[in-house]
C-alpha cells in the first residue's frame, strides 16, 4: 500500500468542543483505491474526524487533504469529489428506487436527461434494475442500503466515506453491502469506513486504524494488529469442570504455564462461547498451531480427560481493540461530537445563500 498514490491526507488535525478535544493532532494517510477501516471507542473522535473530512466540520488547526484538494480553502471542489454515505438510510419511501436515483441526480445539479442515464447505470450496477420502479417501502434492508449506496454515488466520487452501512442489517444484507463495496473498490473508489462490527473491518479493510482519545494510537492491516496482542492461542474446554486444573496441569507441561479465561472477559470477544463454560475454558499462547492441536489431543487422552471443544486460533480484532484502548468496542458513534455541525462550518451556508451540494447523500 506505501507505493499507492494518497488519497486522503490529514496532518496536525485539533477539534475543540468547548473544553473537550475531540482531535488532538490527529495523523492518517488513506491509499487510493482501498478501503481504510477506523475503529475506536465512544468519543474517540471518529465522527468528528469523517465530518471533517466530509466538509461538514470546519478545520480547526491542521492540514488535510482528500483528493488532491485542500478541505480547508476548497470545501465546495471537495464536496464535488467525495461521497457520503450516513448510518441511515436517506430515501424516499413512496418514491421507486429510480426515481430516488433520479431526484439525487437533480439535487446535483445533472440535468434531467443524465440524471436518468445516471439512475439507470446504477440500477445495474448495484443489481437493482429490476427493482427500480417499485417503491422503496417495498425493499429488503439489503436493497434499501445498496439503493442507498448507489444514491451516494450519483456523482462518481473519488472517496467514499461510509459511516456504519450495514448497521441493523441481517447476515444476508450486510453480505449484499459488503459485496458492492468490494466491487466499488475494484473499480478505483477509495473507501474510509467506520464500522461498529469488528468482523466488517476484518473482511472489508485494507488497513485499519485505532483512533483513541483524539489520535491514532496504531495502525496497519488487520494481521499486523492481530499481531500486537500475540500469536496463536490454543482453546480447550473440558467436559468436566471438575478437571480443569488437572486438565491445565497436562497442557502446562506441553506449552508453559496456561491461563483460565474469565468468561466476563471472554464473552466480550466471542458470543459463541456458552456462559457454562466458565469453569471449563483453558487459553494458552502456542508457538506451532498443526503441531499444538495433535499434541494437545494426545496428551489429553493419555490422562483420560474428555474434551467437549479444542482449537486453534488467531487474536481477533475484538482482542486487538481491547488490547489498544482498554475497553469492549461497541458503537462506532461519537459522544463528543454533536449531531450537527457548528454555526459558521461549511455545512452551514448563510440564509439566502446557495451552498454547493452537499456530499452525495441525502443524509450527510
Amino acid at each position: 500500500m506505501e507505493d499507492r498514490e494518497p488519497a486522503v491526507v490529514v496532518e496536525g488535525l485539533y477539534k475543540t468542543y468547548g473544553d473537550t478535544r475531540a482531535l488532538d493532532g490527529l495523523d492518517m494517510t488513506v491509499a487510493r483505491g482501498t478501503v481504510h477501516a477506523i475503529l475506536g471507542p465512544n468519543g474517540a473522535g471518529k465522527t468528528t474526524l469523517v465530518r471533517t473530512l466530509a466538509t461538514l466540520l470546519r478545520v480547526q488547526r491542521g492540514r488535510v487533504e482528500v483528493d488532491g484538494v485542500d478541505v480547508a480553502s476548497r470545501p465546495r471542489d471537495v464536496r464535488r469529489r467525495i461521497g457520503l454515505l450516513g448510518q441511515h438510510a436517506a430515501l424516499d419511501e413512496e418514491l421507486s428506487g429510480r426515481q430516488n436515483l433520479e431526484l439525487f441526480g437533480r439535487l446535483h445539479h445533472l440535468g434531467g436527461r443524465r440524471a436518468a442515464a445516471r439512475a439507470g447505470e446504477l440500477l445495474e450496477r448495484f443489481g437493482l434494475a429490476g427493482t427500480g420502479k417499485r417503491p422503496v417501502s417495498g425493499y429488503s434492508g439489503g436493497m434499501r442500503r445498496r439503493l442507498d449506496l448507489a444514491a451516494s454515488l450519483i456523482v462518481d466520487p473519488g472517496v467514499l466515506f461510509l459511516d456504519e452501512p450495514t448497521t441493523g442489517l441481517d447476515p444476508r444484507g450486510r453480505t449484499e453491502v459488503w459485496d458492492s463495496v468490494r466491487s466499488l473498490v475494484g473499480g478505483g473508489t477509495t473507501v474510509l469506513l467506520t464500522t461498529q462490527y469488528l468482523e466488517e473491518a476484518d473482511q472489508l479493510a485494507d488497513r485499519i486504524s485505532v483512533i483513541d482519545g483524539g489520535r491514532v494510537i496504531a495502525e496497519g492491516t488487520a494481521d499486523r494488529l492481530k499481531g500486537l496482542v500475540g500469536g496463536d492461542r490454543l482453546d480447550v474446554v473440558v467436559a468436566d469442570p471438575g478437571r480443569l486444573a488437572e486438565a491445565a496441569t497436562v497442557l502446562g507441561r506441553l506449552f508453559g504455564d496456561p491461563e483460565t479465561v474469565d468468561l466476563a472477559q471472554l464473552v466480550k470477544f466471542d458470543q459463541s462461547i456458552d456462559a457454562g463454560e466458565r469453569t471449563r475454558h483453558i487459553s494458552l499462547p502456542v508457538a506451532d498451531r498443526r503441531g499444538a492441536l495433535a499434541r494437545a489431543v494426545r496428551a489429553l487422552d493419555a490422562a483420560g480427560i474428555e474434551a467437549e471443544d479444542l482449537a486453534v486460533r488467531r487474536p481477533t480484532l475484538d482482542e486487538v481493540f481491547l488490547h489498544l484502548t482498554g475497553s469492549p468496542a461497541t458503537s462506532a458513534l461519537d459522544a463528543a461530537a454533536p449531531d450537527a455541525a457548528a454555526p459558521g462550518d461549511p455545512a452551514q451556508p448563510a440564509a439566502g445563500v446557495p451552498a454547493a451540494p452537499a456530499p452525495s447523500q441525502g443524509g450527510a
